[in-house]
C-alpha cells in the first residue's frame, strides 16, 4: 500500500496517471471527494467491485454508487430521464447522486443485481480527473467498513482500510456532509437520503419531490 501526497486545487499529472494505472490493473484506491473519502476500483470490472465488497464488509445486495466525469458519461451506462438531466445540468458536478436504469455496461454485481444505479460526478478534481483521464467510472462508496464513521481524512480511511488496498490519494480534510441520493424511477422522484442539495433546491429544478 502507498500513500501519495496531493494537492487538492490542482493535483500533479504524475499522481493521477498513477491511480489510472492501479485502476486498470484491477487495483484499489482511497481518494478524497468533495463529500467524504472514497474507495474504489473501475466500476465496469467485476472481479474488481467484488473487492469493494470484501474490503468494507458489505452485504452484495447492496449496491454500489458510481462516480462519473459528467452527463456525457452517464448517457453510456444509464438511461437519462429529462428530468435527472435538468437536475445533473443544476447540480453536477455535485453533491447529488441519481438513481437511474441501468444500461447493461455497468456490472450486476455493481448494482446488487437490481436493475438501476446511482450516478454522481463529485465536487473535487481527484476523482473528476481519475475518471475523464480514465475514460470509465469508479466505485465511490465511503472509505469505510461498513456501518463504520465515514472518513473525512486520509488517516481516518487508512485506519479503517488501509492494510486492504493499493494506493491512498491523501488530499487534505474534505468536508464530511453527504450527497443528497434521489430515486428518478420513482414518481414522483423519492429523496432516499438527504444531504447537500434540499429538496426545495431540487423542486425548483423539477418540481415536487417526495422524502423516504
Amino acid at each position: 500500500m502507498r500513500v501519495l501526497i496531493v494537492d487538492s486545487i490542482s493535483p500533479s499529472f504524475e499522481v493521477i496517471s498513477d491511480a489510472v494505472e492501479v485502476l486498470k490493473r484491477g487495483e484499489v484506491i482511497i481518494y478524497p471527494t468533495d463529500t467524504v473519502y472514497g474507495v474504489g476500483v473501475n466500476a465496469l470490472d467485476p472481479r474488481a467491485v467484488t473487492k469493494i465488497f470484501k474490503i468494507k464488509e458489505r452485504p452484495l445486495n447492496q449496491a454500489l454508487p458510481v462516480a462519473i466525469s459528467g452527463l456525457d458519461m452517464a448517457k453510456k451506462f444509464a438511461i437519462i430521464t429529462k428530468k435527472a438531466e435538468k437536475l445533473m445540468e443544476a447540480f453536477w458536478p455535485g453533491a447529488l447522486t441519481i438513481i437511474l436504469r441501468r444500461k447493461p455496461e455497468i456490472p450486476e454485481v455493481v448494482t446488487g443485481d437490481r436493475s438501476k444505479v446511482g450516478l454522481r460526478a463529485p465536487n473535487h478534481i481527484v476523482p473528476l480527473s481519475i475518471t475523464k483521464t480514465l475514460n470509465l467510472p469508479i466505485i465511490a462508496t465511503s472509505a469505510n467498513k461498513h456501518g463504520n464513521v465515514d472518513p473525512v481524512d486520509a488517516d481516518e480511511a487508512l485506519n479503517q482500510l488501509g492494510d486492504e488496498v493499493d494506493l491512498i490519494i491523501d488530499g487534505g480534510r474534505v468536508s464530511g456532509k453527504p450527497s443528497t441520493v434521489i430515486d428518478m424511477l420513482r414518481k414522483p422522484p423519492l429523496i432516499v437520503r438527504r444531504g447537500t442539495i434540499t429538496e426545495a433546491m431540487i423542486e425548483e429544478i423539477i418540481g415536487r419531490v417526495e422524502i423516504i
